[in-house]
């Protein structure tokens, strides 16, 4: 991605501002952060960031999460929306979302997800979500 595209995750910001920051291994300030690097991540196929900023209690394995699809099943990521950012605790926070994207030449789909995330020495992970 070049320095001056506009970062994935919809904020307008240039990607090394923004998300660039987070995939290369700076600590996200909060979870609203961490779920915009993260829906990047799936948008640029960063498999190691999406499991490095899973929580180990309950991140899938390597062969749970596809993402080299095959070309006729390839997933393209339409947009984000951050609808709120809540703290739930000192250390956890739900940020609620709407992804949008397409699967192949198929019609877009909405994915809408509450996710629960919490922070530990210092890092925030994705926990878990439930989708609406």
């Amino acid at each position: 991605m070049a320095v001056r595209d506009a970062c994935p995750c919809g904020t307008g910001q240039p990607y090394p501002r923004c998300c660039g920051r987070w995939h290369a291994g700076e600590a996200a300030p909060d979870a609203a952060a961490l779920m915009r690097s993260r829906y990047s991540a799936y948008v640029l196929k960063l498999r190691d960031h999406l499991l490095a900023s899973w929580h180990p209690s309950t991140r899938p394995g390597v062969d749970a999460l596809p993402l080299d699809e095959a070309p006729d099943a390839r997933t393209t990521w339409l947009g984000l929306d951050v609808k709120q950012h809540v703290a739930t605790g000192e250390h956890r926070a739900e940020v609620e979302f709407v992804a949008r994207y397409r699967v192949g030449g198929g019609s877009a789909v909405r994915m809408v997800e509450r996710s629960r995330f919490v922070r530990e020495d210092g890092r925030w992970y994705y926990v878990d979500g439930d989708l609406r």
